[in-house]
């Protein structure tokens, strides 16, 4: 039987320099630890831009604005209401469920923003929902945005909300 079969560790595993060299390569050999290029850059920028105004439409339903901000294949996926396909189904139901009623912000320091080669880019955070009517009711949830890049006009396609649940005091 061999020494990996036996649970035996290869000497040079020990080694505290082969370790930290190991570390080094996989860090400047994995992209996903580039968290700063996710935080900062012309990307980023773009992409806050774009969840502020699709959201300042959002909060003060600007139906117009959404509309224009959307593709019309768009699907928007929620943990507590499902699958929702469409341009004009997502509005419509903005306009009956949130219109007046919600209130999103970004959570600081909780955006992402990575390339989509080809197609162009993923927003990653959290958001906070306020009720006006009733200020103890706050949650938070996570989300997904895929933002399309098509002839230089920018687009929601696809769009995930989900881990909703009460923000923490």
């Amino acid at each position: 039987m061999n020494e990996a079969a036996l649970g035996r560790v290869d000497p040079s595993m020990k080694n505290p320099f082969f370790l930290s060299a190991l570390g080094a390569l996989v860090m400047v050999t994995c992209p996903a630890f580039a968290q700063s290029s996710a935080q900062s850059g012309a990307l980023f920028d773009t992409i806050q831009a774009l969840d502020t105004q699709l959201f300042d439409a959002f909060n003060h339903c600007d139906l117009k604005t959404m509309a224009a901000m959307i593709a019309d294949d768009l699907e928007f996926y929620h943990d507590q209401t499902g699958l929702s396909v469409g341009k004009e189904p997502f509005i419509a139901g903005i306009k009956e469920n949130i219109c007046g009623k919600v209130q999103r912000t970004l959570v600081a320091g909780s955006m992402e923003v990575y390339p989509l080669k080809g197609y162009g880019a993923v927003e990653i955070g959290v958001h906070r929902f306020h009720h006006p009517e009733d200020p103890s009711n706050v949650g938070d949830a996570k989300f997904v945005t895929l933002w399309q890049n098509k002839d230089g006009v920018w687009k929601m396609t696809r769009g995930i909300s989900f881990n909703h649940g009460m923000a923490p005091k």
